[in-house]
């Protein structure tokens, strides 16, 4: 047999192999065979030398650091002519996979992912460790949070502001390949990441079932990775999340300054792109932005797609009021949807809370109706926040330094467009961002009611006819309510 190359009908081979399973099953136990022993399959022998076909690189080191010196010592006996054997990375079906097939290799490699990390019973004494009392392993425990149901494409309201990122979202999720890798979604809190990211996992889901989907927060991520290495259990950590089809980490942000965690989502990360298995990310800021994350890291993060989510503009705003009212079956008056629109500007879940207190105050006490009144009343706690956010005198400063004029000159009676212009933008503004009546607001102009009436008017005109009078209030909004 020495020196020649075995096929699929040298059943000595064959029979010692299956003779040497069956001692290994009863050494190391049926869960642990299945998950690391039983994918083995012979490939060749030839010059003394035997190979054996392993699925993936890391099955392949583990059975090395666990089970090769035993392997080699049984079949040694066995076999004389056996003088070494290795261990190779190979497709099951470029080899002998004995008693497993290639349509079933893959489940098997899932299963691992449900099982312990075997304990090597050859080394001295580790057959007497036991677990911590009441450790359950975290393999056997559910990766994916839950996937709100609510967040989904057909629920994500689309404007100019996040139509990018939500093109983006589409093509990854309804793609067969994969275009990008990762897909890096960013924005500020309350913006529609986290929507996005739930909606790509239920359109795969609805398309692949079959698929193996992991979406978690970076915070899950950290705690299962160091719970693994407090239990001795990273063996199965590495070959749960490297044995996802699509790995999904909201909020990667909340990793910074957590170096050893990072280095572990580096090889995870590394090991599917590899291995085309789809990535996608999300965070608070671009990945070139994010503080505490390694150069490497940050350089992988970015090296696909990355799409960012601006804050929400006043129609994108209107529309997510009534996609929310329509959803929650109520009518909402087009003044109250304004209303909430110009007031609730800094994210999208404040907006949809405020709604539903709107809603719940009217459901719940007979009588009430949704007016722009009754609106007032009930939030009046929260819009009193925002307006302490934000002063007329504070509106007026930044506006002025915008357009590099003086505070007085906009108080001024010029009427020239140099100072015409801002003092109409602060004016609107103002409007946007308190709860000032607009006679408070023209006194602090020098103005009556009327004069503000009229620049909130051609303000609003302006936004949609110039683009740079649009971009300079959206700076302006931005700044004042950072």
């Amino acid at each position: 047999m020495a020196g020649e190359a075995i096929t699929t009908n040298n059943e000595d081979v064959q029979n010692e192999w299956g003779q040497i399973c069956s001692q290994l099953k009863q050494e190391v136990g049926e869960k642990a065979f299945d998950s690391w022993l039983k994918p083995l399959s012979i490939s060749s022998f030839s010059s003394g030398v035997m190979n054996i076909s392993v699925p993936t690189r890391f099955m392949r080191n583990w059975v090395i650091t666990n089970y090769s010196d035993r392997i080699h010592k049984i079949w040694g006996k066995k076999n004389p002519n056996i003088k070494s054997i290795n261990f190779i990375v190979q497709a099951a079906d470029e080899g002998i996979m004995t008693g497993v097939h290639n349509s079933t290799c893959r489940s098997l490699l899932k299963k691992i992912s449900q099982s312990p990390a075997p304990q090597n019973i050859y080394q001295s004494g580790v057959n007497n460790i036991q677990p911590e009392a009441g450790y359950v392993s975290d393999a056997n425990q559910s990766l994916s949070v839950p996937l709100n149901p609510q967040y989904t494409f057909e629920n994500f309201v689309v404007g100019k502001t996040n139509e990018f990122a939500y093109a983006a979202a589409r093509k990854v999720a309804e793609s067969d390949d994969i275009p990008f890798n990762p897909l890096f979604l960013y924005s500020g809190v309350g913006l529609g990441k986290t929507h996005l990211m739930h909606a790509i996992a239920w359109r795969i889901k609805q398309r692949n079932p079959n698929k193996n989907i992991v979406y978690l927060s970076a915070e899950k991520f950290m705690y299962k990775f160091v719970r693994a290495l407090r239990y001795k259990d990273t063996a199965a950590f590495k070959e749960q999340f490297r044995s996802v089809d699509v790995l999904m980490v909201d909020d990667v942000q909340f990793m910074g300054g957590k170096d050893t965690t990072q280095e572990e989502f580096f090889y995870t990360f590394n090991s599917l792109i590899e291995e085309g298995r789809q990535i996608i990310i999300s965070a608070d800021k671009s990945p070139s932005d994010l503080e505490g994350i390694e150069t490497r890291l940050r350089s992988r993060l970015g090296c696909g797609l990355v799409a960012d989510i601006h804050p929400t503009d006043f129609d994108l705003r209107i529309g997510i009021l009534q996609a929310k009212a329509k959803q929650l079956n109520c009518e909402l008056p087009q003044k109250v949807a304004e209303f909430l629109a110009q007031k609730i500007t800094s994210n999208i879940r404040e907006l949809e809370g405020a709604l539903r207190r709107i809603i719940a105050h009217t459901q719940l006490l007979p009588g009430k109706e949704i007016t722009l009144e009754n609106t007032q009343d009930v939030l009046k706690d929260m819009l009193r926040s925002y307006d302490r956010r934000t002063t007329i005198d504070e509106i007026q400063k930044k506006v002025a330094e915008h357009f590099n004029i003086s505070v007085k000159e906009m108080q001024s009676s010029r009427r020239a467009r140099t100072v015409a212009r801002p003092r109409q933008i602060a004016m609107y503004l103002a409007k946007l961002l308190t709860l000032r009546s607009l006679p408070e607001i023209g006194r602090k102009f020098d103005r009556d009611h009327t004069t503000v009436m009229h620049a909130v008017r051609k303000v609003e005109e302006l936004i949609k006819e110039d683009t740079s009078v649009a971009e300079s209030v959206e700076v302006l909004r931005r700044s004042l309510e950072a």
